[in-house]
């Protein structure tokens, strides 16, 4: 896990429980420092099924339930079932596009890769967005740069 001002590290996604995986710690950091994220993470693998999104994209109601009194992971309801919904477009843009890669491939840069995964995913803002992408070694613009065009 990244120390403060360093960048998270980068890995070589390669299937879709990879991205998925990614696209989960994203909505889960959102609000959270990083240390508390990372001290549950392995909840978080055991929890959501080892990341693997048909399994998840399965979940029902009552595994929503079983999640949201599960002490292991962040317990709040609304990232859970964002993270049951990201699950099911995860699989259908790895579907119709050949793959997550090439999904992500198919928009002709960083802004317009950015505000698709903005648009697609629930609970992924612009910070969630630039990290997805950084992290899965997509090109993005430097962050400092990045911050500073959007007014932070």
């Amino acid at each position: 896990m990244p120390r403060e001002g360093e960048a998270p590290p980068q890995i070589d996604a390669r299937t879709p429980a990879d991205f998925f995986e990614v696209i989960t710690r994203a909505v889960f950091q959102s609000g959270f420092s990083w240390p508390v994220i990372a001290a549950k993470w392995e909840g978080f693998r055991e929890a959501f099924a080892g990341f693997d999104p048909a399994a998840v994209a399965a979940f029902t109601p009552d595994d929503v339930d079983r999640l949201c009194a599960d002490a292991r992971i962040v317990r709040n309801r609304r990232k859970i079932e964002a993270t049951v919904f990201n699950a099911e477009a995860l699989l259908d843009l790895d579907e119709k596009h050949g793959g997550f890669r090439a999904y992500l491939g198919g928009h002709g840069g960083f802004d317009a890769a950015s505000a698709d995964l903005q648009k697609r995913f629930k609970w992924l803002g612009g910070l969630g967005a630039y990290y997805v992408l950084y992290v899965v070694k997509e090109p993005v613009p430097p962050f400092e740069e990045w911050r500073a065009a959007q007014g932070a």
